[in-house]
């Protein structure tokens, strides 16, 4: 009995040892935020609960009212001459498209260029095995001599024939018979003359030239191998790229005026890299296509580049900008100005009490960032770009310098910095008091056990 009396009493000292070591690891390790919110609310009535909302109403973000100024970014409408342009994405294509085929049969000797490489017009690329045509081209030629040296006897023959005929030594038959064999062999001869051409002709196919300035392609028959004519595959695949034409689609409803505008003069196009920080290319609209797409409803253009820097490829999509017109004395400011409300695009501008007004505008056509105003706005006149989603109508505003806000920014960033590396220094040095204290505790709750 008594036995078991010590045991129960051991068992009770180990479970409250167990029971403190986990209460101070608890509270050790509890957030921050908990034990200095708890106070704040227990000591804190209806009063402070209603502050504490409005508190979160403001963090939350909304539109502020009252003194309280909203700082803002603002622009000023300016009266320019803009371009009106239609945008669109357009494809790079050859100027012309060479596909290089073999008209005889033969052996490929030589390829004359490098894969690549700029050939210019009348420049040779191929060379086929020429001497079976080389022995066709010989053969001609001997027939050609042979029936010429029958026609010459055949001719003088007739001439002697047509003596005898006047003096009735021979009969009238006997001269047409021989002046008929001499026609013949003078047709003869004139068909030995255009197998020499056809021979000579065909020969020349063996040579194979370039027709036209551009750049070859990859070699697609290497030399060596067997070329026949009408072949599927070519040789290779010459692309002219100066100059170089671009495609392109605009919606048919822009169909007339893009026809006055060409009408009237010349109409420029350029051409835009996004991932090129040089000059665009410029360029002429040359062809209007003749019938409008079904499908899409859109119109196919084709301008003209010069290309001469070669910075055009082939298959390349790039954006196109046809200039229609200019045009002048327009109201512009920055798109971001814009917003769009229930009744429209609206924009907010500041009064010289510093107080906005919410104003609808009407916008036209939108330009490398800029829009013009068509109605609403007046030159001269300041209007938000940044900070909008914190005004309303008559909120008054504090105008900020861009050098400004990026250096407060900055500065919010760096001490927002300093404050986590500070809070995540104190919590690592709180986790490690916390071990330590287990580690004490453990140590001592063996000590006494086994004093026990």
């Amino acid at each position: 009995m008594k036995r078991t009396f010590w045991i129960v009493a051991l068992l009770v000292v180990i479970g409250g040892f167990a029971g403190i070591q986990q209460f101070q690891s608890w509270s050790l390790n509890k957030p921050a935020g908990e034990t200095a919110t708890a106070p704040s609310d227990s000591a804190s009535g209806p009063g402070a609960a209603r502050g504490g909302a409005g508190q979160g109403r403001a963090a939350g973000g909304g539109r502020r009212g009252g003194g309280e100024s909203v700082p803002v970014l603002v622009a000023t409408a300016v009266q320019k001459s803009v371009p009106v342009q239609l945008r669109a994405v357009g494809n790079v294509e050859p100027f012309n498209t060479v596909s290089v085929k073999s008209q005889v049969t033969g052996v490929l000797q030589k390829a004359h260029f490098k894969e690549g490489q700029d050939v210019k017009k009348d420049q040779l690329l191929f060379t086929i095995d020429p001497r079976p045509l080389e022995a066709a081209l010989k053969q001609a030629d001997a027939n050609l001599v042979r029936d010429s040296a029958q026609l010459r006897n055949m001719r003088e023959q007739a001439r002697r024939y047509a003596e005898l005929v006047e003096k009735q030594y021979v009969s009238r038959e006997q001269y047409d018979q021989i002046k008929a064999n001499a026609d013949a062999a003078e047709a003869v001869v004139d068909s030995d003359k255009a197998a020499v051409d056809n021979a000579k002709v065909q020969l020349s196919y063996c040579y194979i030239y370039s027709p036209v300035n551009g750049q070859v392609g990859s070699l697609l028959v290497n030399e060596g191998n067997l070329v026949r004519v009408n072949d599927g595959a070519p040789l290779v695949v010459i692309n002219q790229l100066t100059p170089i034409n671009v495609t392109f689609a605009v919606p048919e409803q822009n169909l007339a005026d893009v026809k006055r505008h060409m009408a009237a003069s010349r109409l420029t196009v350029q051409a835009n890299f996004p991932s090129d920080e040089g000059q665009p290319e410029r360029g002429w609209l040359s062809f209007i296509d003749n019938t409008v797409d079904r499908a899409t409803g859109t119109i196919k253009l084709k301008a003209v580049f010069d290309n001469q820097g070669k910075r055009l490829w082939p298959g390349q999509f790039i954006n196109i900008a046809l200039l229609l017109s200019t045009q002048g004395e327009a109201i512009v400011v920055p798109s971001e100005a814009i917003q769009v409300g229930p009744n429209g695009q609206q924009v907010f501008v500041v009064k010289e009490d510093k107080q906005v007004e919410l104003r609808p505008v009407t916008v036209g056509q939108t330009n490398e960032g800029e829009s013009v105003i068509s109605k609403g706005l007046a030159a001269g006149e300041q209007v938000v770009r940044e900070g909008q989603f914190l005004l309303g109508p008559g909120s008054r505003v504090d105008i900020k310098e861009p050098t400004k806000v990026a250096e407060e920014s900055n500065g919010e960033g760096r001490r927002s910095r300093r404050g986590r590396a500070k809070a995540e220094g104190e919590t690592k040095s709180v986790s490690k008091v916390g071990e330590g204290k287990r580690e004490e505790g453990k140590a001592r709750g063996k000590s006494e056990a086994r004093g026990t």
